[in-house]
């Protein structure tokens, strides 16, 4: 085995002679000098035994029968194994011609007989050497040119004083040229380079040729086909004699599909991946922009803020799939009804096109740029609102959302991005307290009403921490018997320093700023725990009323925060009520319509609070796991005096009853009010008439002087 690992290492010799002699002699020489030995007798056993003992050099006698020495080079040089490997003929002739016919035949070098075998071992050892050194180059320039290829990298040189350029096999393929050709003309390859970029790339080259300069360019190349890539030329300049430049030498790289991750990237930087709209930050330079732009020309420039209504309760309801593919639908129309100078950003691009920028989850924002009058974003935002109103197709669902549009005018309404924004975003706030779907230009008055608010949630979340908070109860009276037979609660807010706030003011601060479900828990508890405190003294029994939010129901917690507090206080379930408007209902009916029915299995009641002021009709009813229908004050108020409005409290009070609801009617202030409402068959009423909203201790009183014993 070790004999074998030792005739591995050393070099194989094919000896073809027809002398026996010479052949034995020539072995022994050769085995002597460490060399392997296969032999051959004729020309015709040659390249058969060249196949099989795959020998690292062919030594063969010129003068043979059969087959001659100058036929078998050429053969041995038609096959692709025998391309490299050295061919030494040995000859007895002093023939010139014969010499240079087997250099012709591809023979590497010669030897003439007698053979001077001591001198030609070391010639054979030398040439071994030579072949394996160049061996080794081939190997590496095929690996240099696989690694250049699967990098798309080629190198080149430009000869000055030659006028040639010399390009390996990438570069051309990068260039769409010839591989064929050894030497290329600059001009062919300047050819192939973009029409826009030649200049640039020209510039770049002379520079280096005239100062020695490193040359560095990106540039587009135009294949034959049509095909654009972009290639990245780098090289050195070569200096000759006296510091002049004689050569320019470097590479040059297919770098298309890294430009397309840079661009894509970069894209992703400034857009909206959802609709491909700018975002926050790339609208903000943009709006940078275009306010030194009108600064420059003294014009009016406008932001429009766009909040879109209910797409909460369609992500809800529907999946995020679904508000996301809509989403999309909304900025393409926002794309399609603004004009070319302006920008819609969820984001802006520099030209003049129209620029769209998606803020946040549901809001936009437009720049017009260059209007006339203020009145021009009021058109511009009643064209948006009107087409936003017409139903989107998405999913097999047809869905209508609006938006609340805020609007700030440059330079009246601030002259930077951030004082526009904030303009803006409160304007839009004031759209949506008027009622949503609808526009509202800036007022200095809407800063100090946020900034009140803000002073109001910072405020309020000291107060629900303190002792600030308190809980009123305005009794509702049972018509037919005239005693007291509940008590919607109440929550008041008395500041130390700024006095009694409104709940209308506050509630929806707190429902903004998230502090909704811990007031909402405050106004349960202690009213819960109020109403045990009157059955175990003996007051009442009275079923206390709760308003609960739409925001209690945003989450599934709601059933689990009931059953805590009624266990936490031991009221039993038949003596509370929960307080819901058709918004809780309509905008998380399948989330609020399957907590109530849990909630209703328990004992507890529920009441639907402002009935007829949102946008359910009375034929909903039915779906709705209500018990008493609340009908609002703005219909009581002039019922003696208004026939639609008793029309309508007819008409409510009728389709109630027969679908086994009780009535309430709130905001009752006169007798004429009461009479009309008994008469009509309205079960309970609540107001002024009776009573404002009291303590608990004064309502103790109401109950005992009216010897309220509800069992109901």
């Amino acid at each position: 085995m070790s004999g074998s690992r030792s005739d591995a290492k050393r070099p194989r010799i094919l000896l073809v002679d027809d002398d026996a002699t010479i052949r034995v002699i020539a072995q022994d020489h050769l085995e002597a000098a460490g060399f392997q030995v296969v032999t051959a007798s004729r020309g015709g056993q040659v390249l058969t035994r060249f196949v099989e003992e795959r020998p690292d050099l062919l030594l063969l006698d010129l003068q043979m029968p059969e087959l001659d020495g100058l036929s078998i080079c050429e053969q041995v040089r038609s096959r692709s194994e025998g391309e490299h490997v050295p061919i030494v003929v040995m000859t007895s002739l002093d023939d010139v011609e014969w010499v240079r016919r087997a250099y012709e035949a591809g023979a590497t070098d010669f030897v003439t007989k007698p053979v001077d075998w001591l001198v030609v071992t070391e010639r054979l050892r030398y040439m071994l050497r030579a072949v394996a050194l160049h061996r080794e180059l081939r190997r590496r320039e095929a690996r240099l040119e696989r690694i250049q290829r699967i990098a798309h990298l080629g190198s080149w040189e430009f000869d000055l004083e030659a006028g040639a350029l010399h390009a390996s096999s990438e570069v051309r393929l990068l260039y769409g040229l010839e591989t064929s050709s050894e030497t290329l003309s600059p001009q062919a390859l300047l050819d192939r380079i973009h029409a826009e970029d030649r200049p640039e790339v020209q510039h770049a080259v002379g520079r280096s040729l005239r100062k020695g300069a490193p040359l560095a360019i990106d540039h587009r190349v135009v294949l034959p086909d049509g095909e654009t890539r972009v290639v990245r030329a780098q090289g050195e300049a070569c200096l000759g004699e006296g510091g002049r430049v004689v050569e320019l030498a470097g590479t040059a790289q297919d770098v298309t599909e890294q430009k397309r991750v840079e661009e894509r990237i970069r894209f992703l930087a400034y857009h909206d991946s959802l609709t491909q709209l700018p975002n926050r930050r790339l609208f903000s330079e943009l709006l940078r922009q275009s306010l030194a732009q009108a600064r420059r020309r003294g014009r009016r420039l406008a932001v429009l803020f766009l909040d879109l209504d209910h797409l909460k309760r369609i992500n809800d309801s529907l999946g995020h799939s679904v508000g996301d593919e809509l989403l999309q639908r909304v900025a393409d129309r926002l794309r399609s009804c603004t004009r070319e100078e302006d920008m819609v950003s969820r984001v802006p691009t520099r030209d003049a096109s129209p620029t769209i920028s998606r803020f946040g989850g549901d809001e936009f924002l437009v720049v017009l740029n260059e209007i006339n009058v203020s009145e021009d974003a009021g058109r511009v935002a009643g064209r948006i609102l009107e087409v936003l109103c017409r139903p989107f197709a998405v999913k097999g669902h047809e869905l209508v959302v609006g938006a609340s549009i805020g609007i700030a005018i440059h330079p009246s309404d601030g002259t930077d991005v951030e004082t526009l924004l904030s303009s803006a975003d409160a304007a839009m706030y004031h759209a949506k307290d008027s009622g949503r779907n609808n526009y509202q230009f800036y007022e200095q008055s809407m800063n100090e009403a946020a900034l009140r608010r803000l002073q109001l949630e910072g405020e309020l979340r000291k107060a629900i921490e303190g002792d600030q908070l308190h809980v009123h109860y305005q009794p509702k009276l049972e018509l037919g018997s005239a005693r007291i037979s509940g008590a919607e609660a109440l929550l008041r807010w008395t500041h130390p320093r700024l006095g009694r706030v409104s709940p209308g003011e506050f509630v929806p601060v707190a429902e903004q700023g998230g502090l909704i479900h811990s007031i909402g828990r405050f106004v349960m508890r202690a009213a819960c725990a109020q109403a045990k405190a009157w059955l175990d003294h003996g007051v009442g029994p009275v079923r206390v009323s709760v308003n609960l939010s739409a925001h209690q129901f945003a989450g599934d917690g709601i059933v689990d925060t009931v059953r805590s507090v009624l266990e936490e206080t031991g009221l039993p379930p038949r003596w509370l009520e929960l307080e819901i408007t058709e918004s809780v209902l309509m905008e998380n009916e399948q989330l609020a319509v399957g907590a109530l029915k849990e909630l209703r299995q328990e004992g507890i009641r529920v009441s639907l609070d402002d009935f007829g002021t949102g946008y359910s009709s009375l034929s909903y009813l039915k779906r709705f796991p209500v018990d008493t229908v609340k009908i609002d004050r703005s219909f009581v108020r002039d019922i003696t005096t208004e026939p639609e409005d008793a029309a309508i409290i007819g008409a409510s009070i009728s389709i109630a009853r027969a679908l086994d609801m009780k009535v309430i009617a709130e905001g009752v202030e006169t007798p004429e009010q009461r009479q009309f409402l008994q008469e009509r068959g309205c079960d309970e009423i609540q107001g002024y008439l009776y009573s404002p909203p009291v303590d608990a201790e004064s309502l103790a009183e109401l109950l005992r002087r009216d010897g309220t014993t509800d069992s109901a």
